[in-house]
């Protein structure tokens, strides 16, 4: 009895497997369509009316090379202190944008190009370089290799901007446009007179279904 017990179960048990790897070998697992690298000055193959890497790249590129023409900014005796970063780009428009794009992208090549013509000040830095003062002055640390100072750089000029759209939207066929606006200007900091201006333009019309995050 025990035997016949004991068969019965081994017999269901590779029914019971036979079945299984059958619907296994029926379970798609082919892989996915593999990551593409594309470059990031063009369109690629998933675009919008949106801001868009090939705008980030086209923007900062044209407002780089217009602040190295300005001789306010790189013909100075003692290169300026200059501050790039988003604390003043204002996006005003429809878009959805990461300003940060813009500001560090600029500063980069700007800082590269300029070499040693423009001195760019870190204040979204300055808590770091706080504490790392404090632990110099209370002891903690020694004074480094450098210098001390009595307080961080202050600077000469700083960056701001706006960012704005208008869109038109064609509800027979779906399509829609969407014009930007880019403005960077360059602020002097003791007399807030605007040294250096700079605009970038573009529309774009699609049938719009890119969601930007």
């Amino acid at each position: 009895m025990f035997r016949k017990t004991t068969l019965k179960t081994a017999c269901a048990l590779a029914t019971a497997s036979l079945v299984l790897s059958g619907c296994a070998s029926n379970i798609d697992n082919a892989k996915g369509k593999p990551s593409v690298y594309e470059d990031v000055s063009t369109t690629g193959s998933v675009g919008g009316v949106g801001i868009e890497s090939q705008d980030v790249v086209a923007v900062t590129d044209k407002m780089m090379r217009d602040m190295m023409a300005n001789p306010l900014l790189t013909g100075r005796s003692t290169p300026p202190r200059i501050i790039i970063d988003n604390e003043y780009i204002k996006n005003e428009s429809t878009s959805v944008v990461n300003t940060n794009m813009f500001t560090d992208r600029l500063r980069i090549e700007l800082n590269r190009a300029a070499n040693g013509r423009m001195v760019f000040v870190g204040r979204h830095f300055s808590d770091m370089v706080q504490k790392e003062r404090d632990l110099k002055r209370d002891g903690a640390v020694d004074g480094g290799t450098i210098r001390k100072t009595a307080a961080q750089a202050g600077a000469d000029f700083r960056l701001g901007g706006r960012i704005s759209s208008l869109d038109a939207i064609d509800r027979n066929t779906g399509t829609q446009s969407r014009y930007s606006q880019i403005s960077f200007e360059m602020v002097d900091l003791e007399l807030g007179t605007i040294v250096w201006s700079g605009l970038y333009e573009m529309r774009k019309a699609a049938r719009d279904n890119v969601v930007y995050r």
